[in-house]
């Protein structure tokens, strides 16, 4: 028994001795190694040592600024305190109305449409659009931080879904939207002690009222209105930041029908019987049309036509193959430029200062047409009471027989002298000696009878000459009248 105890120890022994053996050749084989790394070439020493420090300090190419978005203290909500706050409310509520101040700066304003549009009792509402850049500047405290350097931090729109911005609506508006391209066009800047500007791109498409009484001489002004929807001026106040310099413009933008003359801001109250008074901004602009497309398209061919009306007074009246076509001429020419206004133009119930225009050239024209027939009406009767006045005439067989001419009543304009004798133009005898006989045969009773023949034989030739005057003048005058009015 006592021989196996032994023979378990000495094995122990042994055991105990080979671990020790083997962890004094691992230290030793250790030692070596690191005597062998130090006694290593030094320029390698020295790279292990450069590359050492420029890993530990970092290049300046790969070097990088620390991303503070991963930091959970710096996150934006966070530090604003957004879920600290129930941002449905405006800010200070129960307290007085907040203060909202709004700037505008109107990109483009596009040509207005004068197809679709509604009818009311005395205007007609006209379609325009505009483009434009929508701020709006009040404080919230609530969005307050703690700041080192006073700088404001900017976000997009996907931070105004999560606080409380104002509710603002453009009146009588058809369509409106906020650009989306590539995102939406909307801009959140906050200062540390609470101030907000909030800014976005929209356009609009409104009505304007406009008044066609003057038209095309007319000059239109059409407003922009802007106002809270919930918010009455109790709790919110509305106002211009700057007064009539919260509006800029650009100096680009035209129109093709109008001239825009001025751009004004204004600030009044709106009533509603239902829910109170609220704050409403305007943004008033005025436009004046332009003339010189319609004095080409309908002033100038109608006054050509009224001007060419006047040429037949200077045309024979016997000349009916030329003095009647021109008549009629000008006047179908003057109904098609009437129809052709009119069809462009909305249907009003009222009438607007090209009507009067036209309407007064048509009425020159078609007495021009009047004034022909009243000269043929008129040589007609001479002729007729001169063929009995012959049938009435002795025989004259001695005297030569007058001209065929003569006798139809075919002949040029003549005078009639003092004692009532005929002289016509080429100063033919024969009928000289015809008309001294026609007026020598009638004496005594018959005597006022061919007074008053030749006096109404007078009158007939004046028309035209007092045509050449009366006409013109008249139209002259009516053009004066009508541009100081209008103009």
């Amino acid at each position: 028994m006592l021989t196996v105890h032994k023979m378990h120890f000495s094995i122990f022994l042994l055991l105990w001795g080979w671990v020790l053996c083997t962890e004094c050749r691992a230290h030793r084989q250790g030692k070596e190694i690191h005597e062998v790394y130090k006694k290593g070439s030094r320029p390698q020493r020295q790279r292990r040592e450069t590359h050492g420090e420029a890993h530990k300090q970092g290049s300046p190419i790969l070097k990088r600024s620390p991303d503070i978005t991963k930091s959970p203290v710096t996150k934006s909500e966070q530090l604003l305190r957004i879920d600290d706050h129930d941002f449905s409310m405006r800010p200070g509520f129960g307290g007085p109305a907040i203060p909202v101040g709004v700037d505008v700066q109107v990109e483009s304003l596009d040509s207005i449409s004068e197809v679709d549009m509604a009818i009311t009792q005395t205007c007609f509402l006209q379609d325009f659009t505009m483009t434009l850049y929508l701020r709006h500047y009040w404080k919230d405290e609530r969005l307050s931080f703690p700041s080192t350097n006073n700088q404001s931090m900017t976000f997009d729109g996907r931070l105004v879904k999560k606080i409380w911005v104002p509710d603002m609506f453009f009146v009588h508006s058809k369509r409106s939207f906020i650009h989306d391209t590539t995102t939406d066009n909307v801009m959140l800047r906050v200062q540390p002690d609470g101030k907000v500007l909030y800014s976005l791109r929209v356009t609009v498409t409104a009505m304007c009222n406009m008044d066609f009484s003057r038209f095309p001489l007319d000059t239109q002004t059409c407003s922009l209105e802007i106002e809270s929807y919930a918010y009455t001026e109790d709790d919110l106040m509305l106002y211009w930041k700057n007064g009539n310099d919260s509006l800029k413009t650009d100096e680009r933008i035209s129109l093709s029908q109008f001239l825009i003359q001025e751009f004004h801001t204004t600030a009044k109250l709106a009533f509603y019987s239902s829910t109170g008074w609220y704050n409403r901004l305007y943004i008033n602009f005025t436009l004046r049309r332009h003339i010189f497309f319609f004095l080409l398209q309908t002033y100038f061919p109608a006054t050509l036509m009224v001007m060419l009306s006047w040429v037949s007074f200077w045309i024979d009246r016997r000349a009916v193959p030329a003095r009647v076509p021109l008549g009629i001429t000008t006047v179908l020419t003057m109904s098609t430029i009437i129809t052709g206004v009119n069809a462009s133009m909305p249907r009003v119930s009222y009438i607007k200062a090209v009507d009067i225009y036209l309407w007064v050239s048509f009425v020159f024209v078609f007495l021009s047409v009047l004034e022909y027939a009243a000269v043929n009406y008129l040589t007609t009767v001479q002729e007729r009471k001169e063929r009995k006045l012959r049938d009435k005439l002795p025989c004259a067989c001695s005297l030569p027989q007058p001209r065929p001419m003569m006798m139809d009543g075919s002949y040029n304009d003549g005078d009639v002298s003092e004692l009532g004798h005929y002289v016509s133009e080429n100063g033919d005898k024969q009928d000289r000696m015809m008309v001294q006989l026609a007026l020598g045969s009638e004496r005594g009773s018959s005597r006022r009878k061919n007074q008053r023949y030749v006096s109404m034989r007078i009158d007939t030739h004046a028309i035209d000459k007092y045509s050449r005057i009366i006409f013109p003048g008249a139209y002259i005058l009516f053009n004066l009248i009508y541009w100081s009015i209008f103009s």
